[in-house]
Protein backbone atom coordinates (compact mmCIF):
# COMPACT_ATOMS: atom_id res chain seq x y z
CA UNK A 1 0.00 0.00 0.00
CA UNK A 2 3.00 2.37 0.80
CA UNK A 3 4.34 1.79 -2.64
CA UNK A 4 0.84 2.59 -4.15
CA UNK A 5 0.43 6.17 -2.53
CA UNK A 6 4.12 7.44 -3.60
CA UNK A 7 3.25 5.78 -7.16
CA UNK A 8 -0.03 7.64 -7.23
CA UNK A 9 1.28 10.99 -5.71
CA UNK A 10 3.78 10.96 -8.29
CA UNK A 11 1.40 9.98 -11.39
CA UNK A 12 -0.70 13.35 -10.19
CA UNK A 13 2.50 15.14 -9.72
CA UNK A 14 2.09 17.40 -12.66
CA UNK A 15 -1.18 18.61 -11.83
CA UNK A 16 -0.45 19.29 -8.01
CA UNK A 17 2.55 21.71 -9.33
CA UNK A 18 0.71 22.77 -11.83
CA UNK A 19 -2.54 23.87 -8.70
CA UNK A 20 0.19 24.95 -6.68
CA UNK A 21 2.21 27.38 -9.18
CA UNK A 22 -1.56 28.47 -10.10
CA UNK A 23 -2.27 29.87 -6.26
CA UNK A 24 0.93 31.10 -6.28
CA UNK A 25 0.85 33.50 -9.22
CA UNK A 26 -2.90 34.43 -7.45
CA UNK A 27 -1.91 35.54 -4.53
CA UNK A 28 -5.49 36.51 -2.12
CA UNK A 29 -5.81 37.36 1.37
CA UNK A 30 -7.47 35.90 3.90
CA UNK A 31 -11.24 35.33 3.67
CA UNK A 32 -10.97 36.32 -0.14
CA UNK A 33 -9.23 32.80 -1.12
CA UNK A 34 -11.78 32.27 -3.97
CA UNK A 35 -9.76 31.16 -7.01
CA UNK A 36 -7.60 28.77 -4.59
CA UNK A 37 -10.29 27.36 -2.77
CA UNK A 38 -12.12 26.82 -6.08
CA UNK A 39 -8.79 25.36 -7.74
CA UNK A 40 -8.08 22.61 -4.65
CA UNK A 41 -11.79 21.58 -4.00
CA UNK A 42 -12.22 21.16 -7.55
CA UNK A 43 -8.62 18.68 -7.68
CA UNK A 44 -10.58 16.87 -5.16
CA UNK A 45 -13.67 16.50 -6.47
CA UNK A 46 -12.12 14.66 -9.38
CA UNK A 47 -10.57 12.36 -7.35
CA UNK A 48 -14.09 11.03 -5.97
CA UNK A 49 -14.01 13.26 -2.69
CA UNK A 50 -17.53 14.89 -1.56
CA UNK A 51 -16.50 18.23 -1.01
CA UNK A 52 -19.08 20.28 0.84
CA UNK A 53 -18.19 24.42 0.85
CA UNK A 54 -18.78 27.19 3.08
CA UNK A 55 -17.62 25.22 6.21
CA UNK A 56 -18.07 26.89 9.60
CA UNK A 57 -19.67 29.65 7.36
CA UNK A 58 -16.71 30.49 6.10
CA UNK A 59 -16.95 31.27 2.42
CA UNK A 60 -13.47 30.67 1.44
CA UNK A 61 -13.56 27.17 3.84
CA UNK A 62 -14.47 23.31 2.64
CA UNK A 63 -14.62 20.14 3.23
CA UNK A 64 -13.78 17.23 2.09
CA UNK A 65 -14.53 14.05 2.58
CA UNK A 66 -13.79 10.09 1.02
CA UNK A 67 -15.22 7.89 3.04
CA UNK A 68 -14.10 4.30 2.37
CA UNK A 69 -17.00 2.71 3.89
CA UNK A 70 -15.04 0.58 6.02
CA UNK A 71 -14.82 1.12 9.61
CA UNK A 72 -11.66 2.76 10.72
CA UNK A 73 -9.88 6.01 12.03
CA UNK A 74 -10.38 9.18 10.47
CA UNK A 75 -7.21 10.91 8.85
CA UNK A 76 -7.68 14.77 8.82
CA UNK A 77 -4.92 17.20 6.46
CA UNK A 78 -5.19 20.73 6.68
CA UNK A 79 -4.99 23.17 3.88
CA UNK A 80 -3.79 26.85 3.92
CA UNK A 81 -3.67 29.29 1.02
CA UNK A 82 -4.51 32.49 2.36
CA UNK A 83 -1.38 35.47 1.14
CA UNK A 84 0.19 38.13 2.98
CA UNK A 85 -0.61 41.87 2.00
CA UNK A 86 1.86 43.15 -0.79
CA UNK A 87 4.47 40.24 -0.48
CA UNK A 88 1.87 37.18 -1.53
CA UNK A 89 2.63 33.74 -0.92
CA UNK A 90 5.83 34.90 1.73
CA UNK A 91 4.74 31.99 3.75
CA UNK A 92 4.40 29.50 1.38
CA UNK A 93 0.86 28.70 1.67
CA UNK A 94 0.44 27.82 -2.27
CA UNK A 95 2.40 25.35 -1.24
CA UNK A 96 0.57 24.01 1.66
CA UNK A 97 -2.66 24.17 0.58
CA UNK A 98 -1.50 21.88 -2.24
CA UNK A 99 0.44 19.19 -0.41
CA UNK A 100 -2.76 18.75 2.01
CA UNK A 101 -4.52 18.06 -1.05
CA UNK A 102 -1.82 15.62 -2.52
CA UNK A 103 -1.45 14.04 0.66
CA UNK A 104 -5.13 13.31 1.04
CA UNK A 105 -5.59 12.37 -2.56
CA UNK A 106 -2.83 9.83 -2.13
CA UNK A 107 -4.21 8.37 0.75
CA UNK A 108 -7.61 7.91 -0.85
CA UNK A 109 -6.49 5.50 -3.26
CA UNK A 110 -5.68 2.66 -0.76
CA UNK A 111 -8.72 3.43 1.76
CA UNK A 112 -10.52 0.41 -0.24
CA UNK A 113 -7.90 -2.03 1.11
CA UNK A 114 -7.52 -1.04 4.65
CA UNK A 115 -10.25 0.99 5.76
CA UNK A 116 -10.65 4.62 7.30
CA UNK A 117 -11.72 7.82 6.61
CA UNK A 118 -9.72 10.81 5.20
CA UNK A 119 -10.92 14.55 5.39
CA UNK A 120 -9.22 17.37 3.38
CA UNK A 121 -9.54 20.90 5.13
CA UNK A 122 -9.48 23.99 3.16
CA UNK A 123 -8.69 26.43 6.44
CA UNK A 124 -8.78 30.19 5.61
CA UNK A 125 -6.91 33.15 6.57
CA UNK A 126 -4.60 31.51 8.96
CA UNK A 127 -2.45 35.00 8.40
CA UNK A 128 -5.32 37.09 10.24
CA UNK A 129 -8.47 35.52 11.35
CA UNK A 130 -7.40 32.00 11.37
CA UNK A 131 -10.15 29.69 9.80
CA UNK A 132 -9.05 26.77 12.09
CA UNK A 133 -10.26 29.09 15.39
CA UNK A 134 -13.25 29.39 13.86
CA UNK A 135 -13.79 25.55 12.69
CA UNK A 136 -12.03 24.13 15.76
CA UNK A 137 -14.78 26.36 18.16
CA UNK A 138 -17.62 24.83 15.91
CA UNK A 139 -16.33 21.45 16.82
CA UNK A 140 -15.65 20.63 13.17
CA UNK A 141 -12.51 18.99 13.91
CA UNK A 142 -13.91 16.42 16.76
CA UNK A 143 -14.41 14.30 14.38
CA UNK A 144 -10.85 13.22 13.82
CA UNK A 145 -8.65 10.90 14.99
CA UNK A 146 -5.25 12.91 14.16
CA UNK A 147 -4.63 16.19 11.98
CA UNK A 148 -1.72 16.90 10.38
CA UNK A 149 -0.37 19.53 8.09
CA UNK A 150 3.36 20.68 6.73
CA UNK A 151 4.89 23.92 6.39
CA UNK A 152 7.84 24.59 4.23
CA UNK A 153 11.22 26.18 6.01
CA UNK A 154 14.70 26.24 4.65
CA UNK A 155 15.67 23.22 6.91
CA UNK A 156 13.59 19.47 7.90
CA UNK A 157 12.35 20.52 11.59
CA UNK A 158 10.17 18.23 13.30
CA UNK A 159 7.22 19.31 14.80
CA UNK A 160 7.45 21.39 17.56
CA UNK A 161 5.53 24.81 19.64
CA UNK A 162 4.29 27.65 18.78
CA UNK A 163 2.64 30.53 21.04
CA UNK A 164 -0.62 31.34 22.47
CA UNK A 165 -1.50 34.65 20.65
CA UNK A 166 -4.87 37.40 21.94
CA UNK A 167 -4.60 40.78 19.67
CA UNK A 168 -5.64 43.48 22.00
CA UNK A 169 -6.78 46.94 21.38
CA UNK A 170 -7.37 49.56 22.98
CA UNK A 171 -8.96 53.10 22.03
CA UNK A 172 -9.50 55.98 24.32
CA UNK A 173 -11.63 58.67 23.74
CA UNK A 174 -10.41 62.43 24.90
CA UNK A 175 -11.57 65.74 24.25
CA UNK A 176 -10.38 67.81 21.18
CA UNK A 177 -8.99 71.37 21.95
CA UNK A 178 -6.65 74.18 19.97
CA UNK A 179 -3.34 72.68 21.13
CA UNK A 180 -1.81 76.28 21.62
CA UNK A 181 -5.03 78.51 21.79
CA UNK A 182 -6.81 76.35 24.23
CA UNK A 183 -5.13 73.23 25.46
CA UNK A 184 -6.68 73.02 29.25
CA UNK A 185 -10.08 72.82 27.51
CA UNK A 186 -8.46 69.41 25.39
CA UNK A 187 -8.53 65.80 27.36
CA UNK A 188 -5.24 64.35 25.54
CA UNK A 189 -6.14 60.90 24.04
CA UNK A 190 -2.61 60.39 23.00
CA UNK A 191 -1.27 60.71 26.32
CA UNK A 192 -2.69 57.95 27.34
CA UNK A 193 -1.38 55.36 24.70
CA UNK A 194 1.78 57.01 25.50
CA UNK A 195 1.14 55.70 28.95
CA UNK A 196 0.44 52.68 28.01
CA UNK A 197 3.05 52.38 26.15
CA UNK A 198 5.92 53.32 28.94
CA UNK A 199 4.19 50.85 31.35
CA UNK A 200 4.05 48.29 29.52
CA UNK A 201 7.79 48.78 28.75
CA UNK A 202 7.90 48.49 32.15
CA UNK A 203 5.82 45.58 32.55
CA UNK A 204 7.83 43.61 30.03
CA UNK A 205 10.85 43.68 32.36
CA UNK A 206 9.03 41.53 34.71
CA UNK A 207 7.76 39.02 32.39
CA UNK A 208 8.98 35.41 31.34
CA UNK A 209 11.34 34.85 28.61
CA UNK A 210 9.02 32.99 26.55
CA UNK A 211 6.54 36.06 26.47
CA UNK A 212 6.31 38.63 23.75
CA UNK A 213 4.31 42.09 23.99
CA UNK A 214 4.94 44.29 20.60
CA UNK A 215 2.62 46.87 19.58
CA UNK A 216 1.60 49.96 17.50
CA UNK A 217 -0.44 52.87 17.10
CA UNK A 218 -2.53 53.17 14.34
CA UNK A 219 -4.65 55.62 15.04
CA UNK A 220 -2.57 58.67 16.79
CA UNK A 221 -4.20 62.17 16.28
CA UNK A 222 -4.47 64.13 13.17
CA UNK A 223 -3.08 67.11 13.55
CA UNK A 224 -0.05 68.70 15.72
CA UNK A 225 -2.30 72.01 16.82
CA UNK A 226 -4.87 69.88 17.76
CA UNK A 227 -5.47 67.65 20.94
CA UNK A 228 -5.99 64.62 20.09
CA UNK A 229 -9.48 63.07 20.84
CA UNK A 230 -9.39 59.60 19.89
CA UNK A 231 -6.18 56.87 19.56
CA UNK A 232 -6.02 53.74 19.26
CA UNK A 233 -2.86 51.27 20.46
CA UNK A 234 -2.79 47.65 19.36
CA UNK A 235 -0.48 44.74 20.71
CA UNK A 236 -0.05 41.20 20.23
CA UNK A 237 0.28 38.98 23.69
CA UNK A 238 2.24 35.86 23.15
CA UNK A 239 3.42 33.16 25.69
CA UNK A 240 3.78 29.48 25.65
CA UNK A 241 0.52 28.86 27.37
CA UNK A 242 -2.74 30.35 27.10
CA UNK A 243 -2.90 30.46 30.73
CA UNK A 244 0.16 32.89 31.08
CA UNK A 245 -0.96 34.74 27.89
CA UNK A 246 -4.65 35.45 29.27
CA UNK A 247 -2.60 36.74 33.23
CA UNK A 248 -0.49 39.00 30.93
CA UNK A 249 -3.81 40.64 29.11
CA UNK A 250 -5.18 40.99 32.31
CA UNK A 251 -2.40 43.04 33.12
CA UNK A 252 -2.09 45.22 30.08
CA UNK A 253 -5.73 45.92 30.77
CA UNK A 254 -5.10 47.33 33.80
CA UNK A 255 -2.60 49.44 32.75
CA UNK A 256 -4.80 51.06 30.00
CA UNK A 257 -7.48 51.87 32.46
CA UNK A 258 -4.44 53.63 34.81
CA UNK A 259 -4.03 55.68 31.74
CA UNK A 260 -7.28 56.14 31.36
CA UNK A 261 -7.89 57.28 35.15
CA UNK A 262 -4.79 59.35 34.84
CA UNK A 263 -5.70 61.35 31.54
CA UNK A 264 -9.67 61.63 32.15
CA UNK A 265 -10.07 59.75 29.27
CA UNK A 266 -12.96 57.09 28.57
CA UNK A 267 -11.15 53.75 26.97
CA UNK A 268 -12.70 50.34 25.65
CA UNK A 269 -10.95 47.16 25.21
CA UNK A 270 -11.47 44.73 22.10
CA UNK A 271 -9.87 41.54 20.48
CA UNK A 272 -9.11 42.72 16.63
CA UNK A 273 -7.94 39.58 15.68
CA UNK A 274 -8.63 35.97 16.56
CA UNK A 275 -7.09 34.54 19.56
CA UNK A 276 -4.49 31.40 19.01
CA UNK A 277 -3.93 28.61 21.59
CA UNK A 278 -0.35 27.07 22.16
CA UNK A 279 0.62 24.33 19.49
CA UNK A 280 0.75 20.82 21.31
CA UNK A 281 2.66 18.84 18.94
CA UNK A 282 1.87 14.88 19.39
CA UNK A 283 4.96 13.09 19.67
CA UNK A 284 3.91 9.68 18.90
CA UNK A 285 2.11 10.91 15.31
CA UNK A 286 5.38 13.35 15.01
CA UNK A 287 7.37 10.25 15.12
CA UNK A 288 5.64 8.45 12.10
CA UNK A 289 5.81 11.51 10.48
CA UNK A 290 9.66 11.67 10.54
CA UNK A 291 10.01 7.99 9.82
CA UNK A 292 7.56 8.55 6.55
CA UNK A 293 10.58 11.27 5.80
CA UNK A 294 13.14 8.47 6.25
CA UNK A 295 11.06 5.92 4.60
CA UNK A 296 11.54 8.42 0.88
CA UNK A 297 14.99 9.19 1.80
CA UNK A 298 15.97 12.10 3.93
CA UNK A 299 18.45 11.51 6.19
CA UNK A 300 18.18 11.77 9.33
CA UNK A 301 20.73 13.79 10.38
CA UNK A 302 19.13 16.71 7.91
CA UNK A 303 16.01 16.07 10.09
CA UNK A 304 16.08 18.96 12.93
CA UNK A 305 14.89 18.35 16.65
CA UNK A 306 11.83 20.33 17.37
CA UNK A 307 12.48 24.23 18.43
CA UNK A 308 10.33 26.71 20.76
CA UNK A 309 7.98 28.69 17.86
CA UNK A 310 7.92 32.32 18.60
CA UNK A 311 5.15 32.78 16.07
CA UNK A 312 1.35 31.79 16.55
CA UNK A 313 -0.11 29.63 14.46
CA UNK A 314 -4.28 28.63 14.41
CA UNK A 315 -2.90 24.94 13.93
CA UNK A 316 -2.78 25.48 17.90
CA UNK A 317 -6.07 25.38 18.25
CA UNK A 318 -6.77 22.32 16.24
CA UNK A 319 -4.02 21.01 18.45
CA UNK A 320 -5.89 21.31 21.48
CA UNK A 321 -8.86 19.55 20.15
CA UNK A 322 -7.27 16.35 18.81
CA UNK A 323 -3.70 15.14 18.22
CA UNK A 324 -1.60 16.91 15.49
CA UNK A 325 1.50 17.74 14.31
CA UNK A 326 2.71 20.79 12.04
CA UNK A 327 6.70 19.80 10.79
CA UNK A 328 8.65 21.88 8.18
CA UNK A 329 9.84 20.47 5.15
CA UNK A 330 12.97 22.09 3.43
CA UNK A 331 12.51 23.44 0.27
CA UNK A 332 15.60 26.07 0.21
CA UNK A 333 19.03 25.66 1.62
CA UNK A 334 19.58 29.63 1.93
CA UNK A 335 18.41 31.41 4.99
CA UNK A 336 15.25 32.86 4.21
CA UNK A 337 12.92 33.80 6.86
CA UNK A 338 9.15 33.48 6.26
CA UNK A 339 7.45 36.49 4.75
CA UNK A 340 9.79 37.70 3.32
CA UNK A 341 10.53 38.76 -0.85
CA UNK A 342 12.75 35.93 -0.77
CA UNK A 343 10.85 33.14 0.64
CA UNK A 344 8.23 33.85 -1.48
CA UNK A 345 10.63 33.17 -4.62
CA UNK A 346 11.56 30.05 -3.05
CA UNK A 347 8.39 28.90 -2.35
CA UNK A 348 7.59 29.20 -6.46
CA UNK A 349 10.62 27.39 -7.62
CA UNK A 350 11.15 23.75 -8.89
CA UNK A 351 12.82 22.73 -5.73
CA UNK A 352 9.82 23.80 -3.30
CA UNK A 353 7.63 22.28 -5.75
CA UNK A 354 9.69 18.59 -5.56
CA UNK A 355 9.98 19.35 -1.82
CA UNK A 356 6.19 19.69 -1.57
CA UNK A 357 5.82 16.08 -3.35
CA UNK A 358 7.58 14.72 -0.69
CA UNK A 359 5.82 16.26 1.95
CA UNK A 360 2.87 15.02 0.34
CA UNK A 361 3.69 11.59 0.39
CA UNK A 362 5.10 11.56 4.39
CA UNK A 363 1.85 12.66 5.19
CA UNK A 364 0.17 10.15 3.39
CA UNK A 365 2.43 7.61 4.37
CA UNK A 366 2.06 8.44 8.04
CA UNK A 367 -1.83 8.44 7.79
CA UNK A 368 -1.63 5.06 6.44
CA UNK A 369 0.54 3.77 9.42
CA UNK A 370 -1.97 5.51 11.79
CA UNK A 371 -5.32 3.38 9.94
CA UNK A 372 -3.18 0.27 9.57
CA UNK A 373 -1.19 -0.21 13.42
CA UNK A 374 -3.99 -0.05 16.42
CA UNK A 375 -1.42 0.00 18.46
CA UNK A 376 -0.18 3.60 17.23
CA UNK A 377 -3.53 4.77 17.04
CA UNK A 378 -3.64 3.87 20.84
CA UNK A 379 -0.36 5.68 22.00
CA UNK A 380 -0.79 8.77 20.37
CA UNK A 381 -4.97 8.99 22.02
CA UNK A 382 -3.14 7.81 25.41
CA UNK A 383 -0.82 11.11 24.72
CA UNK A 384 -3.35 12.98 23.88
CA UNK A 385 -5.22 13.05 26.41
CA UNK A 386 -2.32 12.79 29.66
CA UNK A 387 -1.23 15.98 27.62
CA UNK A 388 -4.57 17.55 28.15
CA UNK A 389 -4.63 16.46 32.36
Amino acid sequence: MKSIIENEITKYKEDFIRISSFIGENPELGHEEFKAAEILSAELTKHGFAVSLGTANLPTAFEAVFDSGIPGPTIGYMAEYDALPELGHACGHNLIGTMAVAAGIGLSKVLKDCGGKVIVYGTPAEETKGGKVTMAEQGIFDKLDVAMMVHPLNRYEKSGTSLAMDAIQFEFFGKAAHAAASPHEGINALDAVIQVFNSMNALRQHITPDARIHGIIPEGGKAANIVPDYTVAQFYVRANSREYVNELVEKLKRIAEGAALATGCKMESSFYEFSYDNMVTNENLSSAFTNALLSLGVKSEEINEKTGGSGSLDMGNVSQVVPSIHPYIQICTEPFACHTHEFREAAMSDRAKEAMILGAKAMALAGLEVITSPELLSKIKDEFTSSRI
